[in-house]
């Protein structure tokens, strides 16, 4: 028997209404960020997203260009020593862990010619790729709706909607069925970005603006207060 649906009517009309207001809210108000501008490989982008987790956008975007000046391939990461990537992203922080990630994401990754499986299964045996990265590889290369969830997303969502249940945000499938249903469409990438800049600017953890917020007047979270 299939899997019963974890979400229901209201919520998938919610969320689809939900799509629409971040995609008008992030043509104004989103983020210039380097790695979304039309000249960004998706190389670049993959490796931003390992690179931004845990990590500000901000913090990221200055280590940009310096970066990817010198590196503007796979080949180039895995040929790099460890070391040298370590002072690379010494400013960024977790230098060791990122180092040692990115050069066995890139090593795997040359050796294939920088292409990477869109078989989920397969993708998922490559080294340095969890449930974030394997969506941000087929998101980015592939052309998959992939939501790049993650605390930020998954707090706008929360509070937009309702709770989960579990507390690892990778295995509820409440909200893993919330953030694909988010992010569905051909606008996969934009909607992801409005979302994490949303979550960064409006509805941030510790302040959020609900007085300026657009969708104030239908968030659950603002009801309840």
């Amino acid at each position: 028997m299939p899997e019963p649906d974890p979400l229901t009517r209201g919520e998938k009309a919610k969320i689809t209404r939900f799509r629409k207001d971040l995609l008008t809210w992030f043509a104004d108000k989103g983020r210039n960020l380097p790695w979304r501008r039309p000249c960004a490989s998706d190389f670049e982008r993959i490796c931003v997203e390992v690179l931004l987790q845990r990590t500000r956008a901000e913090t990221v975007a200055r280590a940009y260009p310096v970066f990817f000046g010198r590196f503007t391939g796979w080949p180039d990461l895995a040929a790099a020593s460890i070391e040298e990537l370590e002072e690379h992203f010494k400013p960024i922080g977790l230098w060791n862990r990122r180092a040692r990630s990115m050069r066995a994401l890139a090593e795997y990754a040359a050796a294939r010619g920088g292409q990477f499986p869109s078989d989920p299964v397969e993708l998922a045996k490559a080294p340095a790729v969890g449930q974030y990265v394997q969506n941000a590889i087929l998101l980015f290369q592939h052309g998959e709706a992939r939501p790049l969830l993650d605390v930020n997303m998954a707090r706008v969502i929360e509070r937009f909607v309702r709770p989960r249940r579990l507390a690892d945000i990778r295995h509820d499938p409440w909200l893993q069925a919330a953030a694909h249903w988010l992010v569905k469409g051909e606008q996969a990438r934009e909607v992801n970005w409005a979302a994490l800049d949303f979550g960064s600017v409006v509805c941030s953890a510790r302040a959020p603006a609900c007085a300026s917020c657009p969708v104030s007047t239908r968030c659950q979270s603002k009801s309840l207060n």
